[in-house]
């Protein structure tokens, strides 16, 4: 990926900064200018809380180019308080079990590095066990 592309990733991938529908007040996460509930222009920014529960998940043994050193890895779908569902891996779970329903949070953590000359180190939002 270029490193302008991250550039302007950052925003969303650092604090999960989506948008609001002032039509009809729906969460959109990643942001889409167009309100995926009403339809109408979505263009307000909003800050998610990066809280949220599991809603499913899977361990990955046979990770992607890119990836192979963090395998074997969880991702979860993580349903937001605010309402989206996002695809994120889980991260700091020690011995702890996943289970659905466990109360997760957002932290940034390291993704990949791009393995190449320009030494691009990608970092963005992971999930750790939240308070119960």
């Amino acid at each position: 990926m270029e490193i302008p592309r991250h550039w302007r990733l950052k925003k969303q991938r650092y604090a999960l900064i989506g948008e609001v529908c002032p039509h009809c007040n729906a969460k959109l996460f990643p942001p889409r200018d167009i309100c995926t509930e009403c339809g109408l222009d979505a263009k307000v920014q909003y800050s998610f809380s990066g809280r949220g529960e599991v809603f499913s998940y899977t361990t990955i043994y046979d990770a992607p180019a890119g990836y192979e050193s963090q395998a074997p890895y969880t991702v979860a779908l993580v349903k937001l308080e605010e309402g989206p569902v996002i695809t994120a891996q889980l991260t700091d779970l020690g011995d702890e079990k996943v289970e659905i329903g466990m109360p997760v949070e957002m932290v940034t953590r390291k993704l990949r590095s791009d393995g190449d000359e320009r030494g691009v180190i990608v970092y963005g939002y992971k999930f750790r066990p939240g308070i119960r």
